[in-house]
């Protein structure tokens, strides 16, 4: 694994900020505007041949500057070794679009567009593609309301599917997950029997 590394942080030299290995696993993190040079090299050299795209996903840090993190996942199946690939990024930058060099890019794409509002530059059909035509927001960052904006009913009188806004009649309620027999300050009925 160690010389799997230093192979990609000399050949791609400055397109890569830094490369860790942990727990086993080979972690790139290159810079944005060099991921179609780093996952090119990456599946056509002979000594890493990445050849299999597996995921592509989101993640999000609210407190960062650059908000999100793509992370890529490719597996090398002639050397049995799996190695990820992250960028940052924010709201308003987008990330170049790998479905040129692997087409099944384009449902992860489309889904971290959906879900996070992580934007790719040259995609082929960048929109939503989980969540409904008119839904506002991008459920899955951290400052999404854990109820959202609508809701979704079927209507029988209308015979259609209706959105409201959300209505919670009850307000949250806390448990406290202890058991009658274990905090009570009282004796219980049938305790005494216990006791002697």
């Amino acid at each position: 694994m160690e010389d799997l590394k230093d192979h990609i942080e000399t050949k791609l030299g400055d397109a890569v900020n830094a490369a860790v290995i942990t727990n086993g696993e080979l972690t790139i993190e290159a810079r944005r505007a060099e991921i179609v040079t780093v996952i090119s090299f990456l599946r056509d050299d002979p000594i890493c041949k990445f050849s299999s795209l597996i995921d592509i996903c989101g993640v999000d840090y609210p407190a960062r500057e650059r908000r999100f993190d793509v992370v890529y996942h490719m597996l090398s199946m002639a050397h049995n070794t799996r190695i990820r690939i992250k960028v940052m990024t924010d709201e308003a930058v987008p990330v170049h679009s790998i479905t040129s060099l692997f087409p099944n890019a384009n449902w992860y794409e489309r889904e971290a567009f959906d879900m996070y509002g992580i934007l790719f530059d040259e995609h082929p059909d960048l929109r939503r593609l989980l969540t409904d035509y008119g839904f506002e927001g991008y459920p899955l960052r951290k400052d999404f309301p854990l109820s959202g904006f609508v809701e979704v009913r079927y209507d029988e009188e209308r015979k259609s599917v209706v959105y409201e806004p959300v209505n919670l009649p009850q307000e949250y309620r806390s448990f406290d997950f202890m058991s009658p027999w274990e905090g009570a300050k009282y004796i219980l009925p049938g305790d005494e029997k216990v006791a002697e």
